[in-house]
C-alpha cells in the first residue's frame, strides 16, 4: 500500500493526571527527561509541563498534564493511554537503579518482548513498598540495539 506520509518517529506523548508533581517525580526526577516549557489553557482545561527527550530530529516532547478544574472538560487527567515505549541503552542498570529509587515494575521482569528486543514495564499504580509509579500509565522499557544506541545515543 502507498501512503502520502511516513511516520519519521515519536513527536510527542501526553500525559495527563490529577497532579503534576507525581509526573514529574518519574518522568523529570527519576527518568531524567528536562523540562522545556510550560503551556497553560483555560480553554483546553490544562497545565502543562513539556519536556523533552532526545535533541534536534530525535527530540521527542512527553507532556505532562493536569486540569486547572478536575471538574470541567476536557478531562486531560482521566484519558487513558495504553503504554508508552522508550529505548534504553542499558536496560539491566535501568532496572536495578529505578527499582533501588522506590519505581515499581510490572510482573516478568527483563524479557523479550515482541520485536525481539528486551522489554520491561514499569507499573501503573504505585504501592507503598514501591511509592513511583506510571501515575495509570503503563510503561515499557526498551533495550535499544547498537544501531540506535549509535544514532540516538549521541
Amino acid at each position: 500500500m502507498t501512503r502520502p506520509f511516513r511516520v519519521l518517529g515519536i513527536q510527542q506523548i501526553a500525559i495527563g493526571g490529577p497532579s503534576k508533581e507525581k509526573l514529574r517525580r518519574l518522568w523529570v526526577d527519576m527518568l531524567g527527561l528536562a523540562v522545556t516549557g510550560n503551556f497553560v489553557s483555560e480553554r483546553e482545561n490544562v497545565d502543562e509541563d513539556i519536556c523533552a527527550i532526545g535533541q534536534g530530529a530525535h527530540k521527542v516532547e512527553v507532556d505532562l498534564m493536569q486540569p486547572l478544574d478536575p471538574e470541567k472538560k476536557p478531562a486531560v487527567h482521566t484519558t487513558p493511554l495504553n503504554h508508552v515505549g522508550l529505548w534504553i541503552d542499558d536496560l539491566p542498570k535501568a532496572v536495578e537503579w529505578l527499582t533501588a529509587q522506590g519505581v515499581r515494575f510490572a510482573p516478568g521482569g527483563i524479557r523479550k518482548g515482541a520485536a525481539g528486543y528486551d522489554i520491561c514495564f514499569l507499573h501503573p499504580k504505585a504501592s507503598e513498598e514501591f511509592p513511583i509509579a506510571g501515575e495509570g500509565v503503563l510503561i515499557e522499557l526498551v533495550q535499544a540495539p547498537p544501531e540506535v544506541i549509535a544514532a540516538l545515543g549521541e
